[in-house]
């Protein structure tokens, strides 16, 4: 098991460097002068602009500029935005912001997404099988700006009015609660196709010989659906909650700008239009380190649910 940890951290090498390497590019190809950008309409100094220039090395080439990037990054040294602040210390306060989303997301979407797939399995064919079958439907079919604005209005504002105030719409001043709601609409899409998952995962397994053998001993219906059936069902539950963690972290641009969350998304988006290379690059190997570790994770947990996987 030592061994494949090892091996499996080793392969993230390249990639890190693949995606480091890309981002870079990308942000190196867009139009404009990022240093000019800091001054907003007023003209800067040329003698300014120089000096910067030269600090940041905007005017080498692009692999020069790579090269001084990845060589900060390798001795921890994320680099410093063009305003001259640490990137490290820009990202630490917004990554806990879009970690707290991605964890309530994350937890929503397990218990919401697994509870109503196994309610839609044991039922199928049943009405409330069809009618969570096309709930899940309606959810995937609306867009993430459309369900977030809709259930900030009713749940936040409208309760509000009337004199209930559970769902905060803005902001992360109200602790957890403030992001109990915009977790939700994160998770929304997610919630949807898990429930599916689950529910067709589920379904299949309650038609294995095993499960019939259980049945026909006499053993209760808890016991072979909690014990038998449910954990052979998780594997591909599991595959997808680890791939979906990297996704909820990446894709709360939305979801943080709707609730107003100082969150990393909020930064990326603000970094891309500014040019910040360091600050882009930095934000994206972390979420690809997380990428990583969320599927080393995962691998490790299929020998915990199906005995029969072993890692030499």
């Amino acid at each position: 098991m030592g061994r494949y940890i090892i091996r499996r951290l080793i392969q993230a090498i390249p990639v890190l460097l693949g995606a480091t390497l890309l981002i870079y590019a990308i942000v190196f190809a867009l139009p404009g002068d990022p240093i000019a950008a800091l001054a907003g309409e007023k003209r800067m100094d040329p003698n300014i602009v120089a000096i910067l220039r030269d600090q940041y090395h905007l005017n080498d080439p692009f692999i020069v500029q790579y090269w001084y990037y990845l060589t900060g990054l390798f001795s921890g040294d994320f680099g410093k935005t063009f305003a001259g602040v640490p990137v490290t210390d820009l990202m630490a306060g917004k990554f806990q912001v879009t970690i707290n989303l991605a964890a309530t997301a994350l937890v929503l979407e397990a218990v919401i997404g697994i509870g109503l797939g196994l309610y839609a399995a044991l039922r199928r064919g049943r009405p409330a099988d069809s009618l969570i079958l096309a709930s899940t439907l309606v959810l995937i079919s609306i867009p993430t700006l459309v369900t977030g604005f809709v259930l900030q209005l009713l749940l936040g504002v409208k309760l509000k009015t009337a004199g209930v105030d559970l769902f905060p719409i803005a902001g992360v001043t109200e602790g957890w609660r403030s992001y109990l709601l915009p977790g939700f609409v994160l998770a929304g899409v997610s919630i949807a196709y898990l429930t599916r998952l689950t529910r067709t995962s589920l379904a299949e397994t309650l038609r294995a010989d095993y499960i019939r053998t259980a049945v026909a001993k006499g053993l209760p219906r808890r016991r072979v659906v909690g014990r038998h059936a449910l954990r052979n069902a998780l594997i591909p539950l599991v595959t997808f909650l680890g791939a979906d963690l990297g996704a909820l972290m990446g894709g709360a641009v939305i979801t943080e700008t709707i609730f107003n969350l100082p969150g990393i998304g909020q930064q990326l988006f603000s970094s891309v239009y500014l040019r910040e290379q360091s600050v882009v690059v930095g934000i994206v190997t972390v979420l690809v380190l997380v990428y990583i570790l969320a599927n080393l994770v995962v691998d490790l947990l299929y020998a915990v649910l199906d005995p029969r996987i072993r890692y030499e």
